[in-house]
C-alpha cells in the first residue's frame, strides 16, 4: 500500500512538473502587476506561481487555525465528560435516604 502511495505522488508531481513546463513554454510574455505605488513586471507563468502559493499558504494558515480550534473544543469536551462522568459515579456511591 504504501509503494502505491509513492508511484501516484510520483506522478502526480511529474504531471504538475510537466504541466508547469507546457504552461510556461506557452505564456512566454511579461504581466505588469500594480499593487498601490508599486508597478511590478514579471513572466505570466512567475505570477501565476507566486498566486498560487500565496493562496496555497492562505489555505495551509487557515486550516491550521481551524484545527487548532476544533482541537481546543475536544479537549474541552473530554475534560467535560470527565467531569461529568466522575460526578455520576459520586452521585452512584451515596447512601440512598429512605422515604419514611
Amino acid at each position: 500500500m504504501i509503494i502505491l502511495k509513492r508511484i501516484g505522488l510520483a506522478l502526480l508531481i511529474v504531471l504538475i512538473f510537466s504541466a508547469m513546463v507546457v504552461f510556461t513554454a506557452g505564456n512566454p510574455d511579461d504581466v505588469s502587476i500594480k499593487l498601490l505605488h508599486w508597478e511590478i513586471s514579471s513572466p505570466v507563468s512567475l505570477a501565476f506561481t507566486v498566486a498560487f502559493a500565496v493562496g496555497w499558504l492562505f489555505g495551509v494558515i487557515c486550516m491550521g487555525l481551524y484545527a487548532f480550534k476544533v482541537s481546543n473544543e475536544r479537549r474541552m469536551l473530554r475534560r467535560s465528560l470527565r467531569m461529568s462522568e466522575h460526578e455520576v459515579s459520586s452521585l452512584r456511591n451515596l447512601p440512598l435516604s429512605d422515604a419514611d
